[in-house]
């Protein structure tokens, strides 16, 4: 039978290069050749063991750019030859009650990509149709495959709620998914401001679109977005609870805080500082297979690029390693063809 080569997570921090066969799709499925595949910080619930069953093995990777070379029974609208990206979410099922009012984020049957399924961290991966993106002509693999999951979850929470071209929009850290959000909320027409640590980032910072820059080191920046005027939507990208907690004072009235950063530690809101001003504070996932669509082709339209490192396929445990260091500036990206 032939084979492909795909590095296995098993157990914990336990990366393994295998032959595995190679098999048709099943039914609503295509099967796709990898051509680039992002390495992400969500990789740590497969790498880690972070998952329901650690000793069962899965590839890691979901921001993952390939051609489809076999498609399933019943899929219709993709064949061989198409050029796909697959996310963090497998695909919907159309039949649970979110998929029946549109909320295909939020499918109950839905596989999460290189977590409870095989994604891109292989020479070939498997996909539900209904989770495909189409990547556009103009744009490289290598380019694309961040987008599929930093970029999407970015250019998705500066959608939430309805944000005035010309209003302040604050983008709180810089790195994988704030460098990428201050170029969409520039392209999308906002003022904005960048919240980091420390006077070094500022020049990057505005070179990403900025046009404020608060050091969180030298002021409160809840204070110092009120003086701004307030903002109308301030996307926390940090890991930390501690580091988001002032920036609710930042809100303008009916503004919105969207936190995007995973944070070990608790978010801590005073009560008053919601209810006066009617200010709200949601958490965002990503978007749905369609969404990042148009999240690709507002990127390629408006000249918005990751920062990326490329590091060959067969040395996915040191790019991995190097992604959990935070050294990365800011993506790592498998490079299949290398």
């Amino acid at each position: 039978m032939p084979t492909y080569r795909a590095f296995e997570a098993t157990g914990v921090h336990n990366l393994q290069l295998v032959e595995r066969e190679l098999t048709d799709p099943a039914p609503g499925q295509v099967r796709l050749r990898v051509e680039a595949c992002g390495v992400c910080h969500t990789d740590v619930l497969a790498v880690e063991g972070w998952r329901g069953d650690p000793s069962r093995p899965v590839v890691p990777g979901h921001e993952l750019v390939g051609v489809i070379d076999a498609v399933g029974a019943g899929v219709t609208a993709w064949q061989p030859g198409d050029r796909v990206g697959v996310g963090f979410l497998n695909g919907q099922c159309w039949e649970c009650e979110p998929c029946r009012r549109g909320d295909f984020v939020n499918c109950t049957n839905q596989e999460q990509t290189g977590t409870t399924v095989d994604g891109g961290y292989a020479e070939v991966a498997y996909a539900r149709a209904s989770g495909l993106v189409r990547v556009p002509d103009g744009m490289s693999a290598i380019d694309a495959a961040p987008l599929l999951c930093a970029g999407l979850t970015s250019f998705s929470a500066l959608q939430q709620g309805p944000t005035r071209a010309g209003a302040l929009v604050a983008v709180q850290g810089i790195g994988g998914l704030g460098h990428l959000a201050l170029q969409y909320a520039r392209s999308l027409g906002y003022r904005v401001a960048a919240v980091a640590r420390g006077k070094e980032k500022e020049a990057y910072a505005r070179q990403l679109g900025a046009h404020e820059y608060i050091d969180s080191t030298a002021t409160d920046p809840g204070t110092a977005l009120g003086a701004l005027g307030g903002a109308s939507l301030i996307v926390a990208t940090a890991s930390s609870g501690a580091s988001m907690n002032p920036l609710v004072r930042g809100l303008a009235p009916n503004g919105r805080l969207v936190v995007l950063g995973a944070a070990p530690d608790p978010l801590t809101v005073a009560t008053p500082d919601l209810i006066f001003g009617t200010r709200s504070l949601v958490g965002s996932l990503t978007g749905s297979a369609i969404e990042n669509e148009d999240n690709l082709a507002f990127t390629l339209a408006h000249g918005i690029r990751a920062s990326i490192e490329v590091v060959p396929f067969t040395r996915a445990p040191e790019a991995y390693e190097r992604m959990l260091s935070g050294e990365a500036r800011f993506r790592v990206v498998l490079d299949a063809a290398a």
